[in-house]
Order: structure tokens, then sequence, then C-alpha cells
């Protein structure tokens, strides 16, 4: 029986890869899905925050709150009109706008901010830092203006005075690698759907021997089904690993993504999920009468499985497409 196994795994994958289009299939595929990956993240976390504000309050207060953003890191901001900002968002050409409306150093002197308005179309994740530091900023000068009881003259000196406390911060660099990741997790998500269509793919080689005869030949031989099945699993198995090995050696060593597991939990988690995939593949072919009929349930459920766990693209295309069916 082990003969027979070894004898049909050999010709099997002989046969496969005879055929220059099926080494496309098994590994040029999960190559292609790195290079998408590359293609979609490309730009991400590069250059600075592009910040248009305009300044409709005039007053000293708005003027400093302007210069504060100016002075932070990765972010470059831009003097404009309310209309050249709502076009320069629209256009791509800035990724957020804020708008310091009349009457908002009168609401930072009382202690009660308000009139500032912060706008984009990429959503939270690109306005998030500014947030965070505009925020922090403007609670400071809240605790001022609480001090101050509204005197402009009280205010003033109280912020001189804050501005020029003398204290030293302490800063240190960390290397940003959320895009590394995200760009590693969409490369294996791309690599379990190729794996899962290689699966069936592999399987469907069960169908094809019986339409073109070839199943029924061999039949005729000591080999029994068993054994038919037992090395169509092996071959299933044996190409998937190699996929795996190709697609993992790409993502860590050519394309240095971190991938944020160790390597080996890596290929574990993925060797698991290969045996899944020969089940769901065996299960397919089981319940089909062609290997037309086959694939046409591995795509109804390979696909929609795959968008629902949002392994083929980032959450922000998937955010855009619920949006937009709203």
């Amino acid at each position: 029986m082990l003969k027979d196994i070894f004898w049909l795994v050999a010709t099997s994958l002989r046969t496969t890869f005879r055929k220059r289009s099926n080494l496309i299939l098994y590994l040029g595929l999960p190559l292609a899905g790195i290079l998408f990956s590359l293609f979609i993240y490309s730009g991400n976390g590069q250059g600075g925050l592009r910040v248009g504000v305009v300044n409709e309050d005039g007053s000293e207060i708005a003027a400093n709150t302007v210069s504060f953003l100016q002075s932070l890191d990765k972010v470059k901001v831009e003097d404009v009109t309310e209309e050249q900002m709502k076009k320069q968002l629209a256009a791509g050409k800035l990724d957020s706008g804020l708008v310091l409306q009349k009457g908002y150093s009168d609401s930072v002197l009382a202690g009660e901010p308000g009139h500032i308005v912060i706008q984009s179309l990429k959503g939270a994740q690109v306005t998030a830092y500014m947030k965070a530091m505009l925020y922090n900023y403007i609670d400071n000068l809240v605790a001022v203006g609480k001090i101050s009881t509204g005197d402009s003259s009280k205010f003033k000196q109280l912020y001189e005075d804050y501005q020029g406390q003398d204290f030293h911060l302490t800063t240190g660099t960390v290397t940003d690698t959320s895009v590394m990741v995200a760009m590693s997790s969409q490369s294996i998500g791309f690599l379990i759907m190729f794996m899962m269509m290689s699966a069936v793919n592999l399987s469907e080689l069960i169908l094809k021997g019986r339409e073109d005869r070839t199943y029924f030949r061999v039949m005729s031989s000591p080999i029994t089904p068993r054994t038919y099945v037992i090395s169509n699993i092996i071959v299933n198995f044996i190409v998937m690993l190699v996929q795996i090995g190709f697609t993992v050696i790409c993502i860590r060593y050519v394309f240095k993504f971190d991938t944020g597991i160790p390597l080996l939990q890596l290929v574990g988690l993925l060797a698991l999920f290969a045996l899944i995939s020969v089940g769901i593949s065996l299960s397919i072919v089981a319940f089909s009468k062609s290997s037309g009929m086959s694939w046409g349930f591995a795509k109804s459920y390979c696909n929609p499985n795959l968008s629902a766990c949002r392994l083929l693209l980032p959450d922000r295309y998937y955010a855009i497409v619920l949006t937009a069916y709203r």
C-alpha cells in the first residue's frame, strides 16, 4: 500500500508541475498577493499630515493655537480659506482641515472651549495624532483661562509664564511597524485564499480522473480507492507546504515584513490551515458531480468567508463599502 501511495504521489506531482502554468498558479499567485499588498499600502506612514487651517477668529489665542500646530512633528500646516479647504480635502491635497471660528478665543477665556471644527475625508485614524495634541494644548489654555477669570491681560501674563517654564523633556524615537505588520497580514490573507483554491484544484484531479476515465483504469489495478484518495491528500499537503515555505521566505527575507509572531509559529498555523483546506476541498469534491460544479462550490464558499474575515483588503476599504451600502 505504501509503495502504491508513493508511486501515485510521485506521478501526480510530476504531472502537475510538468506544466509551467501550474507553477505560476501555485507559486506565482502568492507572490502576486504580496506585491498587491505592497501596492495597497504604498505611501502609508510616509510624509507628514497635511492640515489646512481656517483662522476666522484672528485673535492672539487663535494665532498661538496655529503656531502650536506648526511646531508639531509630522504636521504641515497651510493657511487656507474655508472654500479652499473643502476643495483641497476633496482633491486629496489635504488630509485634514481645522476651522477656528469666531468666538474661539472668548470660549477659551471663559473656560469652555468651543467653535472648533475638524474636518477629514479619511476618517478618525488620520486625525487622531493631531486631535490628541491639539486637545491637550487647548485643555492647558482652558486651565489658564479659568485662573484668569476672563481677564485677557492676566491670561496673557499667565500664558507667557506657562510658555516660559524651564523644564526639559527627554524624547525617544521608536519605529512604527504597523504598516509592515498590516502588509504581512494582508499577504498571508491572500496566501490563505490561494491555498484554498489550490486545494480544491488538486482535489478536482479525482473528478477529472473520472471524467477522462483515468480513475477507472487506475481502479482496475490493485490500487484501492482509499489509496487513491490518501495519495491525493498527501499531494495536496505537499503543494501547500511548498506554497507556505515560498511565501513566508518572501515575506520575511525578501520583502522583510514584520509578521508579528515567530516564524515557526506562523508556519505551524498555516500548516494546520493547510490540513483544514484539504478537508474542505475533499468535502466539496465529494458533493460535486463535475469539476465545474466543484469550482463553483469553492468560489461560493471561499470568497464570502475570506471577505467576512477581512483577509483580502485593508479595513478602510471594507468601511467604504459598508458606508456606500448603508
